[in-house]
């Protein structure tokens, strides 16, 4: 059994609409705490939005840096967007970042989001189920993960959507102070997003990405891009205004809610 354990937040006294999980991972042989908005909708089989954080994150702060929520909130009164789960987990808080990679000598934390955290959040949030279709983003670290973790496992996800991702792994030094040895994993190729690209490519979902005009990691972000011209899979690239900062993200946050919209809802 891999969940041993979840305790989730009371609704009395816990902000309208959010679920705080913690859960026993045996992925990160330890615990690992998710944020659910949208929790206790009357809907079922809503899709499950996965949003992974950047370095020095951790669960909170999406919606306490970046005010998700709100976005999410103004789109739904508007009617512009249908339901969705919004999940947020941690990453398995090693060092600045794990990068959601299975790591030689740290978590797995790739394990963590594409297996413990939808099983605890499927056992826990009654309006997602087997059924409800999940989509993975994230920005920069994030952005990171959610394109490998999206290009790895195609059929997991119905759709991909990044923020100023990093694109290649040493492009993590521009954010940790550590060695990137760190970041070994079993696989020779395991980080190397542009591997899973091309080797799972006919089965890869939509994707979605952008970047903001002034951000560091603009260059990679424009040749992930063309490599996915070259490799003939259409996909959705934006260079927007911006740095590389919650401002942006939290303007850009509404691409992802529209982009799920029109795949689940349109």
């Amino acid at each position: 059994m891999s969940l041993q354990q979840i305790e989730q937040s009371d609704p009395k006294y816990t902000q309208e609409g959010l679920s705080l999980l913690t859960v026993h991972s045996s992925a990160l042989k330890g615990r690992g705490n998710i944020a659910c908005y949208n929790a206790f909708s009357d809907a079922l089989d809503i899709p499950i939005v996965i949003l992974l954080h950047g370095v020095y994150g951790n669960h909170w702060v999406w919606m306490n840096l970046g005010g998700v929520d709100r976005v999410y909130d103004r789109l739904r009164a508007s009617a512009d967007i249908g339901e969705m789960l919004l999940v947020m987990p941690e990453d398995g808080s090693y060092y600045a970042g794990s990068g959601y990679l299975p790591l030689s000598h740290g978590p797995n934390a790739e394990r963590w989001i594409v297996e413990d955290c939808l099983e605890a959040v499927i056992r826990s949030i009654p309006c997602v189920s087997e059924r409800s279709n999940v989509y993975i983003s994230g920005l920069s670290m994030g952005g990171y993960g959610a394109l490998r973790l999206g290009a790895k496992y195609p059929g997991r996800f119905k759709g991909i959507s990044a923020h100023s991702a990093i694109t290649r792994l040493d492009e993590m030094a521009l954010f940790v102070d550590e060695d990137l040895s760190l970041y070994q994993c079993g696989h020779p190729k395991e980080a190397d997003l542009r591997y899973w690209t091309q080797e799972n490519l006919h089965q890869l979902p939509p994707i979605r990405l952008d970047c903001g005009e002034d951000d560091d990691l603009r260059r990679g972000n424009v040749e992930y891009s063309r490599l996915l011209d070259q490799l003939g899979k259409t996909h959705d690239f934006q260079l927007l205004t911006g740095r590389h900062e919650w401002p942006y993200w939290h303007k850009v946050v509404e691409h992802t809610f529209r982009f799920v919209n029109d795949l689940e809802y349109i």
